[in-house]
């Protein structure tokens, strides 16, 4: 199918390369120059702005996926919106906010056209592992995008529709708090390893074993123990970990719902006070696991 990707960064370029290299017809843009002569390289249409996006398809309907930082996400759909023709699909695949997205969608269709809602995990390795896709939205529109998200489920991920504008990305909003608990445990567990009454212990041999059939095997322990094999001190490394919204914005629904989520909210104030200073091996550990898998700065910037 014919595909537009907009923001061509640490996922979305990869979106465009899996979508171009197996087959589809990819439109690439990106407000940068550099990504969009990357893509072409591997056989996306560059498209240098909005309007050559949309002459790439012929005055049909466009689909466009957007991949960029919640923050902008409003704005951007406003812009895209005076270039679009009637009929388009937009799809938000970004850690957008879903309270905001029932609205987002109301404004599209107003236009004629027609928002998804697509919470997108696998980080940097989605494009080796298959993407997981998490859809909210109009169901007419996922069943027209299907084409590309089977493509980018291959060969380990998968997709899942869910009614109802927002479902998409509240499912990976509790996906991403899940992972701020877990992160916090495993790097709480390797620094009880390294700071113990046991003084040799090789925290890589301790993670590899972890990794062999035990009850904490995951990918995500995975990572860990290969972050720590490739810098067992973790030098370099500040402490300082970012939180990019997600469960911050779990917390507020629960605490609004009644609903008490006290490991989360533990991970998420570790990561509050790291950034005002309060660092130590297990917060060097969370964000050296932010790197591993989803390419984040090492030294707490998003």
């Amino acid at each position: 199918m014919k595909i537009a990707i907009s923001g061509l960064g640490r996922m979305g370029g990869q979106i465009a390369k899996k979508l171009a290299e197996n087959g589809h017809s990819v439109v690439a843009h990106d407000r940068s120059p550099e990504p969009i002569d990357t893509a072409a390289q591997y056989g996306a249409i560059p498209a240098h702005d909005k309007q050559a996006v949309v002459d790439a398809f012929d005055g049909q309907p466009v689909v466009l996926w957007i991949m960029i930082p919640a923050e902008v996400i409003e704005s951007v759909i406003d812009d895209w919106l005076a270039y679009l023709p009637a009929g388009s699909i937009i799809i938000d695949g970004g850690n957008s906010d879903y309270r905001g997205d029932q609205a987002r969608a109301d404004k599209v269709a107003a236009h004629g056209s027609t928002l998804l809602d697509i919470g997108t995990s696998g980080g940097v390795w989605g494009i080796v592992n298959g993407f997981s896709m998490m859809i909210g939205g109009d169901k007419a529109a996922y069943d027209a995008v299907v084409p590309a998200l089977d493509t980018l489920s291959t060969p380990h991920g998968g997709h899942q529709y869910f009614a109802g504008s927002g479902s998409g990305h509240y499912v990976k909003m509790v996906h991403n708090a899940i992972e701020y608990g877990m992160m916090e445990s495993l790097a709480e567990g390797y620094r009880m390893l390294s700071e113990g009454p046991y003084k040799n212990i090789n925290l890589a041999d301790a993670g590899d074993i972890w990794q062999k059939s035990s009850v904490v095997t995951s990918w995500l322990n995975d990572l860990t123990h290969q972050a720590i094999q490739e810098n067992p001190n973790l030098d370099g490394i500040s402490g300082v970990v970012a939180e990019s919204g997600e469960a911050r914005w779990t917390l507020e629904t629960a605490n609004q719902l009644g609903i008490s989520l006290p490991a989360i909210q533990a991970s998420f104030d570790v990561r509050l006070a790291s950034q005002k200073g309060e660092i130590n091996f297990a917060t060097k550990l969370l964000a050296a696991m932010r790197n591993k898998f989803g390419g984040h700065n090492i030294n707490g910037q998003q």
